[in-house]
């Protein structure tokens, strides 16, 4: 009788799935300038900077912070950097952008920040298909991070990947 044997799993590949370095939505906030703004346009500075001194900022405690102005109004860029003074103490990350800029960015610098040693002469395999779509940004990032140590680097599934580098043997 011949076995099965299941030679993906004996492979020794290490699966990368992009997907899981994203934060979670309820993981980031983001403040809007906008609401800030006298009739939805001026941004008065004495008023700004007292509704940020009055504002309950406990919602961005450990969490992804963007800051952004939603409108056409003409925004002083110190106005943005305002809002850091009473983020950076209380929140993980703070961005410019979007709830989906945030996410990105924040997925892009957990990759950057990915321990390389445990992918040091590897064979890895980032994930090409998913629940997800996954922006290029991410496998630009994957790629650059990972390169200069993996054996080799593969994108698609386990049983049909498309070779990105493989290490030339010295």
């Amino acid at each position: 009788m011949n076995e099965i044997v299941n030679r993906i799993a004996q492979s020794g590949l290490v699966t990368i799935d992009l997907a899981e370095y994203f934060p979670k939505p309820e993981e980031i906030r983001v403040l809007d300038i906008k609401d800030y703004l006298f009739q939805g346009l001026i941004l008065r500075e004495k008023e700004y900077r007292q509704a940020l001194q009055q504002k309950d900022w406990s919602e961005f405690q450990d969490r992804y912070a963007g800051i952004i102005c939603s409108t056409d109004a003409i925004i002083p860029l110190w106005a943005y950097m305002l809002p850091v003074h009473y983020l950076q103490p209380i929140a993980r990350k703070i961005y410019y952008g979007n709830d989906e800029a945030v996410r990105l960015q924040a997925a892009i610098d957990r990759i950057y920040a990915l321990p390389v040693e445990s992918y040091r002469a590897q064979r890895v395999l980032v994930r090409g298909c998913g629940d997800e779509p996954i922006p290029p940004q991410l496998y630009i990032a994957i790629t650059e991070k990972l390169r200069p140590y993996v054996k080799s680097l593969m994108y698609g599934e386990a049983c049909s990947h498309i070779p990105i580098y493989k290490q030339k043997d010295t």
